[in-house]
């Protein structure tokens, strides 16, 4: 992971003071263009590194940091925490980085290891996707102001318009911030309790000095497993079991993502599966390409819209097909 490259590289800066491209790609087993392009990160993240040309050229840290990290400033030092604090966060981190992130926050000086560490654990990037993955979208405004907001535990005041369109506005306590299928969440204690905010709804953010409440335990990734858990309840009310054949059960994965639990295969090749989907309508649209492979089994409600989508499809394209297919013959 880049973030975990990142970190391994000033962990080197710091223990050897200066160090060649070469010796970065040798070290972390990475090409060398990927070095050089690692190293321009650092710089971009804040993170005072130069480079020097010449023979006896190579990379340094402004100021020489050694150990105890005096080369960087608070926000270099938080800078570099907002690039890997995601990664470390997730799961599937590997343990080389959450190690490094370690050493790097005992190494900081004591000033700085409050924000550094607040950093770290600001942001969350969720890889699950909500079902079928949707098109990429642009980051929404206000994400800078919402992250220093978490990372210095204060207040601020939302001005936001729910999913019925309300407009609304609301003090808010900021604990994290996630990034889901490119849509950006905030997690804060609000009147109602926890809950999440998209980022995409709100229209205007006015921090303010007031302190959050959060609770000495609070983790924002076992908050979001829970958040995104109940959200799941909420939306499933369907279950939908079928048979899919093996060559098709890629293309079902790609289809319901996380909503799929797969059974043992059958004597026959098949495997059965459930589908946990919000309505029966909507299901059978989503499965219809899937037709060639998959056959539903119940409930009958989904079964019955697919025969009603396939005779729609066959009233308004069969006869072109017939066509073509006429086409086709008298041309041959």
């Amino acid at each position: 992971m880049k973030s975990d490259r990142l970190v391994a590289i000033l962990l080197l800066l710091q223990r050897r003071e200066q160090v060649t491209a070469a010796e970065v790609a040798k070290e972390l087993e990475i090409s060398e263009r990927t070095a050089r392009r690692d190293l321009d990160a650092l710089g971009v993240a804040g993170i005072p590194v130069y480079s020097i040309q010449g023979r006896s050229g190579g990379w340094r840290l402004l100021g020489g940091g050694r150990t105890d990290l005096s080369g960087l400033t608070a926000s270099e030092a938080r800078a570099l925490f907002l690039v890997a604090g995601p990664a470390a966060a997730a799961e599937a981190a590997a343990p080389e980085l959450k190690a490094s992130l370690r050493k790097l926050v005992r190494a900081l000086p004591e000033t700085f290891r409050t924000q550094a560490e607040s950093a770290a654990s600001s942001m969350i990037v969720d890889s699950q996707p909500w079902g079928a993955t949707g098109a990429a979208k642009p980051p929404p405004p206000f994400i800078d102001v919402l992250q220093d907001a978490v990372i210095r535990g204060v207040q601020a005041q939302l001005s936001y318009v729910d999913s019925a369109g309300k407009e609304s506005e609301r003090i808010v306590h900021p604990l994290g911030l996630v990034v889901k299928d490119s849509r950006w969440y905030l997690v804060a204690h609000a009147d109602a309790g926890r809950r999440t905010f998209r980022l995409d709804r709100v229209t205007a953010v006015v921090p303010s000095e007031t302190l959050v409440h959060r609770a000495e335990d609070f983790d924002l990734t076992k908050s979001w497993r829970d958040l995104t858990a109940e959200a799941e309840r909420h939306r499933t009310v369907v279950d939908v079991h079928a048979n899919c054949a093996p060559e098709g059960l890629g293309f079902l994965q790609i289809a319901v993502g996380d909503n799929l639990e797969i059974g043992p295969a059958a004597s026959d090749g098949r495997i059965p599966v459930v589908i946990h989907a919000p309505s029966e309508y909507g299901i059978a649209g989503h499965l219809a390409g899937l037709v060639e492979w998959l056959e539903i089994t119940s409930p009958q409600g989904v079964r019955n819209h697919l025969a009603v989508i396939g005779a729609a499809l066959t009233r308004r394209y069969g006869q072109s097909v017939m066509t073509d297919t006429a086409t086709d013959l008298g041309g041959a």
